[in-house]
């Protein structure tokens, strides 16, 4: 399957203005696809329209709205849902945090996940639609400078598996599955946390970085969940996603 299949859909992306929800929003376009993108600040996702054209459409809004995500599928009625905003982790060992810093990925990530996966199956989502949520290589590994940001990552990653069940259950055809990005200095996120990691081990930035091998960037990533979404053949409940590209997660 080639991102041509995409060509006259229509796909969801929140957290679309930066990082790999922009890598993301700009792949499924150049496939031809329209992309509503979501996010918080309406001038970066100006700056996504004034690239893309009239293929993206932007929507400045809180995506972990609770009311958001059945206003936009109703108004819309996307073949394609990539739930990727969330929140900047404070980069502090867990004694440094307090618990509204240790539960923010929880209040706007997992909320987020929550909200979009529900709406996905109340509505449904027509049969051979996908939702991917974003989800990260820290659900895996754990983050110890990221507070409970890990933890809400493989919570995501549960609630994608525990959709693609009900999916299955109620005969709806609507394809859930996670994508679990590794860490790269490309994106803001990444890189405040390369940047903490880097100080805890003693190491530079470029040495820490290197020792880590090839970089994901974020039209890397645009590219492999755009060749996700256009391949039904790829089901698996979670895929890890690193430079080399997309792999069945453990």
């Amino acid at each position: 399957m080639t991102t041509s299949q995409l060509a006259g859909t229509t796909a969801i992306v929140t957290g679309a203005s930066r990082g790999f929800g922009r890598g993301i929003a700009t792949a499924l376009a150049e496939a031809g696809a329209h992309v509503v993108g979501v996010a918080r600040d309406p001038a970066a996702l100006a700056e996504v329209r004034e690239r893309l054209g009239p293929a993206f459409t932007p929507v400045a809004a809180d995506a972990a709205d609770p009311v958001l995500a059945g206003q936009l599928i109703d108004a819309y009625q996307p073949g394609m849902l990539v739930l990727n905003a969330g929140a900047f982790p404070l980069p502090r060992p867990v004694q440094r945090h307090t618990w509204q810093t240790f539960s923010r990925n929880w209040e706007v990530d997992v909320q987020h996940a929550f909200h979009w996966v529900r709406e996905a199956l109340l509505r449904p989502l027509e049969p051979g639609s996908t939702v991917i949520a974003v989800s990260s290589g820290a659900a895996l590994r754990g983050s110890p400078l990221s507070g409970g940001y890990a933890g809400a990552k493989a919570t995501i990653r549960f609630l994608a598996s525990y959709a693609a069940d009900e999916s299955r259950r109620d005969g709806l055809g609507i394809r859930f599955t996670a994508v679990l990005p590794d860490l790269t200095p490309e994106t803001g996120l990444g890189r405040a946390a390369v940047a903490a990691y880097a100080a805890r081990a003693g190491a530079d930035v470029a040495a820490f970085t290197a020792g880590r091998g090839p970089v994901l960037t974020p039209a890397a990533a645009g590219q492999e969940i755009a060749g996700l979404l256009a391949d039904p053949g790829q089901d698996k409940d979670a895929y890890l996603l690193s430079a080399a590209g997309l792999s069945p997660a453990p």
